[in-house]
């Protein structure tokens, strides 16, 4: 697929690395319809990308249902979709501590939102003759190893099983990258409290902008359908 003259919907991209993914896309030429619940970052995204800003609750069925139906109706999109809103990992308490409705909003943000997001753009996407989704997971979600938010890495988990579960879905195929730490302003806040020798220690963070090729790679590439690419900031661990 090229990207010139598609609509592009990406969730979370009013700052960070969904900021990153608006960027590239519209540096190749899309048409980025940035969805977000930060109006001021989400207006400010979407002027610099030349694009246009949707107001999102991506938890939010409705709000989910007019950010497809403004796509559909005010753009005649969309062609692509990156399923970026989520996180919350790293927000107390976790369960089990946390109450149902605390774990259950992590479920919602991570795993729900993007399945009803997949569902709601599959109709407007075939009938433009197709389309692409990239799912953003989390090596939280691999291995069998103890995390420190169980709900977090259960729903990515769940989103990377989701992906290679559908793989393609006439003519709309859905890929997913896993990215390892990412370097977020967060993460730079995170690693200039570290001691050196717990900076020796953590892992290499990976570089949104790296992670914005992989998902145009995903996009581009008609003959990639449920792959599930897992990105370290370093080599992976043995």
């Amino acid at each position: 697929m090229e990207l010139e003259g598609k609509v592009a919907i990406v969730t979370g991209a009013a700052a960070g690395t969904g900021r990153v993914f608006a960027d590239r896309l519209a540096a190749k030429g899309a048409t980025v319809v940035v969805a977000d619940l930060d109006d001021q970052a989400g207006v400010e995204t979407a002027r610099d990308v030349r694009g246009r800003f949707v107001r999102t609750d991506v938890t939010d069925r409705a709000d989910l249902e007019r950010l497809v139906a403004f796509a559909r109706e005010q753009l005649d999109g969309p062609h692509i979709l990156v399923n970026n809103a989520g996180g919350g990992g790293h927000v107390e308490p976790q369960f089990p501590e946390a109450n149902p409705s605390e774990w259950g909003a992590t479920l919602d943000l991570n795993l729900r939102a993007p399945m009803l997001a997949t569902q709601l753009v599959l109709e407007p996407m075939r009938e433009r003759g197709g389309g692409a989704i990239v799912n953003v997971a989390s090596t939280a979600g691999l291995g069998g190893a103890p995390h420190q938010s169980p709900e977090y890495a259960a729903a990515k988990a769940g989103l990377i099983r989701f992906t290679s579960a559908l793989g393609r879905l006439d003519g709309v195929r859905v890929n997913c990258i896993v990215p390892d730490w990412i370097l977020t302003e967060r993460a730079e806040r995170e690693l200039a409290e570290m001691s050196p020798e717990e900076r020796a220690a953590a892992p290499t963070p990976v570089a949104p902008e790296r992670l914005a090729e992989r998902v145009v790679e995903l996009i581009r590439d008609d003959s990639l359908a449920g792959q599930v690419l897992v990105i370290y900031g370093a080599d992976p661990p043995p």
